[in-house]
């Protein structure tokens, strides 16, 4: 079933949360753990991270290094198969431009078919380490709404080079990110806005927010897309943070703002236990008042956050 189905289908606010492959060679169980802490709450759906290949540099001796590619999270196609066949759940792989050429998606786009997976949440991703700003694959993609183009063709019967799929598979059905504080990269928050409404227009089916702590901010970005006439889900992020150094980092690296109410309170916290209380109860008060204003769905980032989320999940659902 397509994402949009799902959420329709369920009689209150959906449950849903995202995982990472697990780094090259330390194998599945790990993030088996994370999934079975998660399940008895009824997700949805499972979200699958992908990861691009990043420079890694080997000490040759004698002051020579040596440069080479490495994808320290690999097996996103694999990974989504598995948590599919094992827990018998939807499971929605990332798809990026960030790292892939035009032919290798197209392979990542046949793989999915044959493994009977649907649905997809289409991302540009972030930039190379290595890079001041973000640069497109050589071969690849500078923004979201080209590699939708190229799913929206595939979907059509044809493929990137422009020849006809001769036995179609089923079409995907895709969402996006949205950023209810704008985008690290937009000039401000009308020119990102215009950019979500374009990715709407090229077939999102529905749009997954940015982690944000200002319930404001969602309310008034979804109040500007329906004005707007946009009418799919927009369904929020949600991440508590659970350490002491978080208070710092997330809002820099997530570019959201912590409301003055909690930042009165952030500020008392001295160790980390303080810390997760206060991401704790932040966050259910914030799923609370999401939930009483009718979102349709949860959706949890879990990164560093899995025994929080466990704790949050029993006093929202």
């Amino acid at each position: 079933m397509k994402i949009t189905e799902l959420i329709a289908a369920e009689t209150g606010t959906a449950f849903s949360f995202e995982v990472l492959p697990p780094l090259k060679g330390t194998g599945i169980d790990n993030l088996k753990r994370t999934i079975d802490r998660l399940m008895p709450f009824g997700p949805k759906y499972i979200n699958i991270t992908t990861h691009r290949s990043e420079y890694v540099y080997k000490d040759l001796g004698d002051g020579l290094m040596q440069r080479s590619r490495l994808r320290r999270r690999p097996g996103t196609v694999a990974v989504a198969a598995a948590i599919q066949q094992e827990y018998h759940i939807p499971v929605v792989p990332h798809i990026l431009c960030s790292g892939f050429t035009r032919e290798e998606t197209e392979y990542v786009l046949l793989d999915l078919q044959f493994l009977g997976i649907e649905n997809l949440l289409v991302l540009r991703g972030d930039k190379a380490k290595e890079d001041a700003y973000f640069k497109p694959t050589e071969d690849g993609y500078s923004h979201t709404t080209e590699l939708q183009e190229q799913i929206n063709r595939f979907n059509a019967g044809e493929f990137v080079d422009g020849s006809p799929i001769k036995v179609p598979g089923k079409p995907f059905s895709y969402g996006v990110a949205c950023y209810p504080e704008k985008h690290e990269e937009a000039l401000n928050l009308d020119t990102d806005f215009e950019w979500f409404k374009r990715k709407v227009e090229l077939g999102a089916e529905y749009a997954v927010t940015q982690l944000f702590y200002d319930n404001k901010a969602y309310f008034n970005f979804v109040e500007r897309a329906r004005k707007a006439g946009i009418t799919v889900p927009i369904i929020p992020g949600i991440k508590p943070f659970a350490k002491l150094s978080q208070l710092q980092t997330v809002p820099k690296t997530f570019h959201c703002d912590f409301p003055q109410e909690l930042a009165a309170e952030a500020v008392k916290c001295k160790t980390d236990e303080e810390a997760k209380a206060l991401g704790i109860e932040w966050c259910v008060a914030q799923c609370k008042e999401l939930i009483a204003n009718g979102v349709p769905s949860l959706h949890f980032y879990t990164v560093s956050a899995v025994d929080s989320i466990a704790q949050i999940a029993p006093q929202v659902f």
